[in-house]
């Protein structure tokens, strides 16, 4: 019999949480109904009919709609998309520069000290309130917060790689290849990163969610997406307005980010379970 191999096995233990299957189907539904958002919305998100304004949840409007007269659903189905690739972007970008900084700050000690001043002063300033600060000085809109949040996750990954390099760089097979004279580029890349791989990915799902939140809470303020832009947390602030007349339009998109951000974090602590070592070898 062929043995299992490790990610395998991981896939296994995942499938075997039902917590983290859970998350996942929920996360797929989501992914699926924004994808096919032009087949599924019923109206179209930005299409204003003064005639239906604040309407509640009905046949015809299933959330109802806004002030308007928009079809809530239809918005949300398409503010998924931007929320979804919000989080995606700003955790491709950031893992890529985090891990960048955090192999090299926990390989090559003499430069770690410099890295790691950088991100501890980042790392002591609130996430929000940087973000803030990088917004002010660029400018509201969905790029620049992209950006804010970025530079808000950056010190995480750089923190995480680096503990994890630390470690792995000390082992033998590490610094037998050191000794055969292999150059630091191929050294970092067949043997380190591989092994640095796992609390990465586990990390970037954590983030995801983080990531939709933080884009959320930005667009809340009026420091993100702008109107007539269907973003979730954009839709909320303006739902807040009309809380005691059209409680849907604030508690719909509210829902949603509170679904893909909870089948994120569960998915994560699935993942971080079948990527346990010491439950690996069991």
């Amino acid at each position: 019999m062929k043995p299992q191999s490790y990610w395998g096995t991981v896939w296994k233990r995942l499938r075997k949480n039902k917590t983290a299957v859970g998350g996942g189907i929920i996360l797929l539904i989501f992914i699926i109904c924004t994808l096919a958002a032009p087949v599924l919305a019923p109206y179209s998100y930005i299409q204003m009919n003064v005639q239906d304004r604040m309407l509640g949840p009905s046949t015809a409007h299933l959330l109802g709609t806004d002030e308007f007269g928009r079809d809530i659903f239809s918005r949300i189905l398409y503010g998924g998309r931007i929320s979804l690739l919000t989080g995606l972007i700003t955790v491709a970008c950031a893992s890529v520069i985090g891990t960048t900084l955090g192999v090299i700050s926990g390989y090559y000690r003499k430069i770690d000290i410099y890295i790691m001043q950088v991100m501890d002063i980042l790392l002591c300033l609130p996430a929000l309130l940087l973000a803030i600060v990088i917004i002010a000085i660029l400018g509201p809109g969905l790029t620049h917060a992209m950006l804010a949040i970025v530079i808000g996750v950056i010190p995480v990954y750089v923190r995480v790689v680096r503990a994890s390099v630390l470690s792995i760089r000390e082992k033998e097979y590490v610094e037998a290849v050191r000794a055969l004279g292999i150059s630091d580029f191929k050294i970092l890349v067949r043997h380190i990163l591989p092994n640095v791989s796992s609390p990465i990915i586990v990390l970037s799902t954590l983030m995801f969610g983080s990531s939709i939140l933080a884009a959320a809470a930005l667009s809340f303020l009026g420091l993100g997406a702008q109107p007539p832009t269907p973003e979730w947390g954009a839709m909320v602030y303006v739902g807040k307005a009309y809380l005691s007349k059209a409680w849907w339009m604030s508690l719909f998109p509210g829902l949603a980010i509170m679904l893909v951000v909870l089948s994120f974090n569960l998915l994560g602590d699935g993942l971080r379970d079948a990527l346990d070592p010491k439950l690996a070898r069991k």
